[in-house]
């Protein structure tokens, strides 16, 4: 059974691990009372928690971390906040023990062939990819030889990357912005994902309304595809993103994997004609 031992409450009202589960807690939109029931401890309790009256042990940090969905990498930053050592590891995808996953990961980008097909770190950096879609961006801009320092949201952003090649790009961009606002991991940008945003919106030709993910719309299609064209090249991909299921490890929990598929017949001849070439 998780306990807690007593703490004299801080002069601000809040303890340092109070004051970040009352932040998960907003961040979910979750009252004390429904996330002390999930947690299986009274709503006056987490009070106590949350104000510093009490100090979490160990166990129920992790309790309240699950309950409210935490990303591994935070759970980390709850627990050493509470005085506690990290739990999760973070495991480079090249460390032995990690041949499954990579192998699995591998799998899923060669399945995807002929059409393209990326994995993305939590930021967006594309750490693998597989053949095809090598063969579609070599056709339209000259990214480094190390992919892994390719940016996806970069490349859509900068005037010299893929940018000027996107037919459609104020839809697509402002989709895109819309996703990074929406998907930031755990619900909460990060600093790291915030700087990347102040980045790109800094960009020539971004309405500064983008800054705020509240005034951007949905958009009226069940997908948005993207218009690729550079001379008589031309390709309209649409995409999925996909995650692995119950990650133990950190790298694994924020990788993720995006497939593009054809939205047309002309793209689907053109992937297999690259394929051909």
């Amino acid at each position: 059974m998780a306990t807690t031992s007593s703490a004299s409450a801080p002069r601000d009202g809040v303890s340092p691990v109070g004051r970040l589960i009352q932040h998960w807690r907003r961040a979910r939109q979750k009252s004390q009372l429904v996330l002390a029931l999930e947690a299986g401890i009274s709503a006056r309790h987490l009070g106590f928690l949350e104000i510093g009256r009490a100090k979490p042990s160990r166990e129920m940090v992790l309790i309240l971390a699950d309950a409210l969905d935490v990303p591994l990498r935070e759970r980390n930053g709850l627990l050493m906040t509470a005085g506690y050592a990290p739990f999760y590891r973070e495991t480079g995808l090249d460390v032995q023990e990690m041949a499954h996953a990579r192998r699995a990961l591998e799998l899923i980008l060669s399945q995807q062939e002929p059409y393209p097909a990326v994995v993305m770190d939590r930021h967006w950096n594309i750490v693998m990819t597989n053949k095809a879609a090598s063969r579609f961006f070599a056709r339209l801009v000259a990214l480094r030889a190390d992919q892994r320092s390719a940016n996806v949201i970069r490349l859509m952003f900068d005037p010299t990357g893929l940018r000027p090649f996107v037919g459609n790009w104020p839809a697509v961009a402002e989709a895109l912005i819309h996703r990074v606002h929406r998907e930031a991991l755990g619900g909460v940008p990060d600093e790291e994902t915030v700087r990347l945003l102040a980045e790109v919106l800094s960009y020539p030709g971004v309405p500064k309304s983008w800054q705020s993910p509240d005034v951007l719309g949905e958009p009226p299609t069940p997908y948005l595809a993207v218009e690729f064209r550079k001379g008589n090249f031309a390709m309209n991909f649409f995409s999925t993103v996909t995650t692995l299921g119950t990650p133990q490890d950190i790298t694994l929990q924020e990788m993720r994997i995006e497939c593009f598929f054809p939205a047309d017949k002309k793209t689907e001849v053109t992937a297999r004609q690259l394929l051909s070439d």
